[in-house]
């Protein structure tokens, strides 16, 4: 990176967001940027993340972008190293290599309001950038509990997304903590290999069967002879969760049916009605993600497997605690415990406008502006935001409806013209978020009597998105400038006449912030 280089846009991470936005802007004709990763490589959290059985719960063509089609997908749902394959093959596709900028970890982004501009230090060295676009994605940061006396564990510790490749499980005892997305493919992976595995489960899981089945090489034929036939599988696997997703927002008891559904997959393999007790949830399916897996409950059900019914709790040198006072004696510890969600440490690196950080600004929950813009950090965009994760449909659906209004701010940068830029104002800010959040309330995930992932220390629910994917895309269609004050550099004028100086409004109010013309998001109780 050489010293002190200017660019007009730089992203970061090159994860499903980064590269996504990447190819967004070679589209708009924006050659003006570079892609800052902190490790070696493309893909995101399919690069980090590559224990055994890693594997995608949504379809492989939902789970690509629509720009990017793949008709040579081998399974329903992909594995790891195909998602990861794909990312680098769009590397290469739309010529992403040279705005790549490996081992390029951020260091602070700090606004300068004089220069109207983001100073970003890296671990490879400095740069400035009119517009920062964080794509860091929420499963990026690992989160391992504090357990007492961890520190004395004279076995290997790894987290699933930091998995040691070098460590070999046969024989071994093995304790998996964690009853997740990640556990429930991590166990029956490893099972056939270990010598006893101990599953310390502090909250069951409802588990549905993962159908999943080779594609045929006739159907990858069809796809390659006949694109349209790739858009109409994914119109179809969309269609589908789009229909589901009332019984989620809206009409939580509905979902007693799947339940039923779940708890006869679970009987499938286990006739032992203690450990059937042990693993049947006390909460409304879809509180948690539902998680799919046809291996799961036949791996817990195998002779070298204990299920603990609580939490771990303490570590004493090789013995493991748990939380109802179990023990057990284990050579390795994997957490499956999941990552920063609600306090991304991205956050803590951003400095804005008032010289605070975004996880000061955020320290009473996140929230952002249409899940992107967050006040009192100008020219600062974030994909996968607050509010925009899904619990039963593709995030790249989400990604791309994000990547919509990034397309729109720049457009709407070069009408306002010379140097100027965009901060969310406060109080649209607040509206978006009391929208959101009123919808909330009758959602399975407020409602449902769980405590996830999807949850602040507070309680509030400030992932996910409590609508369909069509409202997000029509809510993200372009950007509303009375949503924002425009700030510019002191002295100086746009193409449309005086300009006012840096920290003033010229934008109107945001009285019109949930109008269906400018892409709004419905008010709470208004139909999907």
């Amino acid at each position: 990176m050489a010293e002190h280089e200017h660019v007009r846009v730089a992203l970061i991470g090159s994860g499903f967001g980064g590269l996504g936005a990447a190819v967004r802007l070679r589209r708009e004709g924006i050659t003006d940027f570079v892609v800052l990763e902190r490790a070696d490589s493309v893909g995101g959290t399919w690069r980090d993340n590559s224990y055994p059985g890693c594997a995608c719960d949504v379809p492989s063509h939902l789970y690509s972008f629509s720009f990017a089609p793949n008709p040579d997908w081998p399974r329903t749902f992909s594995g790891q190293e195909h998602i990861r394959a794909y990312l680098e093959h769009v590397t290469e596709t739309f010529g992403l290599r040279p705005h790549l900028r490996f081992n390029a970890e951020v260091k602070t982004m700090r606004w300068d309001g004089e220069e109207l501009r983001w100073e970003i230090e890296t671990a490879t060295g400095t740069l400035t950038a009119d517009v920062v676009v964080s794509a860091t994605g929420p499963l990026s940061d690992p989160k391992i509990p504090q357990i007492p006396g961890l520190e004395t564990f004279p076995g290997e510790v790894f987290h699933s997304a930091r998995w040691d490749h070098d460590y070999d499980l046969a024989g071994k005892r093995v304790a998996v903590v964690g009853t997740g997305a990640s556990a429930i493919q991590i166990v029956p992976a490893i099972q056939p290999r270990v010598g006893r595995l101990t599953l310390f489960q502090r909250t069951p899981a409802w588990v549905m069967p993962r159908v999943d089945r080779a594609i045929s090489g006739a159907e990858r034929r069809l796809h390659r002879a006949l694109p349209f036939t790739t858009q109409l599988r994914r119109g179809l696997l969309w269609g589908i969760r789009e229909l589901q997703v009332q019984a989620f927002t809206k009409h939580p008891d509905e979902l007693g049916l799947v339940e039923q559904l779940a708890k006869r997959n679970m009987a499938r393999a286990i006739k032992d009605p203690a450990l059937r007790a042990k693993l049947t949830p006390d909460y409304r399916i879809g509180c948690k993600r539902i998680l799919l897996s046809s291996a799961y409950y036949p791996a817990l059900a195998r002779p070298n497997v204990d299920v603990v019914a609580s939490g771990l709790a303490e570590v004493r040198g090789s013995t493991l605690v748990a939380a109802d006072g179990s023990e057990a004696e284990v050579d390795a510890i994997v957490f499956g415990t999941g990552f920063h969600v609600t306090d991304m440490p991205i956050a803590e690196r951003v400095v804005g406008a008032e010289g605070v950080t975004l996880a000061e600004t955020w320290k009473n929950g996140m929230q952002a502006l249409r899940g992107a813009a967050a006040a009192g950090f100008p020219n600062w965009m974030t994909i996968i935001g607050p509010n925009t994760g899904l619990g039963n449909s593709s995030m790249i659906l989400m990604i791309e409806s994000q990547l919509n209004y990034m397309a729109d701010y720049l457009r709407q940068l070069d009408v306002l013209g010379g140097r100027a830029a965009l901060d969310a104002r406060p109080a649209a800010v607040d509206a978006w978020n009391h929208r959101v959040q009123e919808r909330m309330r009758r959602t399975v995930w407020n409602t449902g009597g769980c405590t996830s992932w999807y949850l602040d220390p507070s309680g509030r629910n400030t992932t996910i998105w409590p609508g369909t994917t069509t409202e997000f895309r029509r809510a993200t269609r372009r950007v509303d400038l009375a949503e924002y004050q425009v700030v510019r550099k002191a002295g100086t004028q746009g193409t449309g006449g005086p300009a006012p100086t840096a920290s003033s409004a010229s934008a109107p109010s945001p009285a019109s912030t949930s109008s269906p013309a400018t892409g709004g998001a419905p008010k709470s109780g208004a139909a999907a």
